[in-house]
C-alpha cells in the first residue's frame, strides 16, 4: 500500500530532468533552507551534509515524513521481526538491548548493541568458550537484518553521503527519484553502495539496489521495497521480492525479562 503525504507538506517543485543535482546547481536555485527546518529531521552526527546534494537531503526528509515523521521514529521503542525465515529479532531502540534468535541452530544472543556486552545460549545452555565470537556474530546479524527493515529511517545516518541521480523508474515502471548512498568508515562494510528509488508521489522507498563495492559497475541485486503497513505510528515494509520480513511488530512494552531470560521466546510477543 502506498500512501501520499503531499497534503501534509508544502510541495517544492524542481525541474529535475535526469541531471545530477551537482550539475543542475548552476541553473537552478537550491531548496530554500527553511524547507529543511519544516521537516524537523536533523542529520545524525557526522552525516556528510557538506558532501551531499541538497535535493537528495530534502527528499530524505520527505521520505522520513512519509514513513511517519521523525518524532514518531524517535518515540518508537520496541521493534520485532523475522529476517527471511532465518532469525528473529527484538530491539529496544531506546536502550540498545537486543534479543536475536537463530532457531535452526538453537542459538539465542542477548546483548546491547551499543557496547556489545551480553551473553549467548546454545541448546538452552549458556556458553562461555566462544561468547565473544557469537556476540560479534550477533552484532553483525543485527546490523544487516535491521538495515533491511529500517533503512529509509537511516538516510541521514552518521557517515552517509547522499547524492541525487535524477528521475528514474522502478522495474515495475513507477516514476521515482533515484538517490545514491555511500558510507565513510561506518558500519561493518563501509565499501558498500546503495541506490534507492523514492516514489514520485508517496516519497516512500519502493526499490533498492546493492553494490558490494562503490566501484562496482553492476549491482549484486535490485529488489522491491513494498507492502507498507502501519506499525505503531510508523510505516514499515516487509516485501523484498523473493524474500520477506515477517512478524513485524512495533510495541510499547514487552515482558520485563525478555532481554535477560533466554527462555522467553520472541514469538511469545507476536500477535
Amino acid at each position: 500500500m502506498h500512501l501520499s503525504f503531499k497534503s501534509l507538506i508544502a510541495v517544492v517543485i524542481f525541474s529535475c530532468g535526469t541531471k545530477p543535482a551537482s550539475e543542475k546547481a548552476f541553473s537552478e536555485a537550491p531548496p530554500d533552507e527553511s524547507e529543511f527546518v519544516a521537516y524537523n529531521n536533523p542529520p545524525a552526527e557526522d552525516f556528510n551534509l557538506e558532501g551531499s546534494d541538497m535535493l537528495a537531503v530534502l527528499l530524505a526528509d520527505k521520505c522520513m515524513l512519509a514513513m511517519g515523521g521523525r518524532e514518531a521514529w524517535d518515540n518508537t521503542r520496541y521493534i520485532s521481526w523475522n529476517f527471511f525465515g532465518r532469525r528473529n529479532h527484538l530491539w529496544d531502540k531506546h536502550t540498545g538491548e537486543v534479543r536475536i534468535e537463530d532457531p535452526d541452530n538453537d542459538i539465542t544472543v542477548l546483548m546491547n548493541i551499543n557496547n556489545k556486552a551480553g551473553k549467548v545460549f546454545k541448546n538452552g545452555e549458556q556458553i562461555s568458550d566462544s561468547t565473544e565470537y557469537f556476540l560479534e556474530k550477533g552484532y553483525g546479524w543485527w546490523i544487516n537484518d535491521s538495515y533491511w527493515l529500517v533503512m529509509p529511517f537511516k538516510l541521514k545516518d552518521s557517515g552517509v553521503t547522499l547524492k541525487y541521480l535524477g528521475e528514474d523508474s522502478t522495474n515495475t515502471g513507477s516514476p521515482a527519484d533515484l538517490l545514491k548512498l555511500t558510507f565513510d568508515e561506518v558500519g561493518l562494510t563501509p565499501q558498500n553502495l546503495y541506490e534507492v528509488w523514492l516514489d514520485t508521489d508517496s516519497k516512500l522507498v519502493t526499490q533498492w539496489a546493492y553494490y558490494p563495492d562503490n566501484n562496482a559497475s553492476e549491482p549484486r541485486f535490485v529488489m522491491p521495497w513494498t507492502d507498507y503497513k502501519k506499525h505503531g505510528k510508523i510505516l514499515l515494509s516487509g516485501n523484498r521480492g523473493e524474500y520477506s520480513l515477517d512478524n513485524i511488530e512495533v510495541l510499547t512494552e514487552v515482558p520485563n525479562d525478555i532481554f535477560n531470560n533466554h527462555e522467553i521466546p520472541i514469538s511469545s510477543i507476536w500477535n
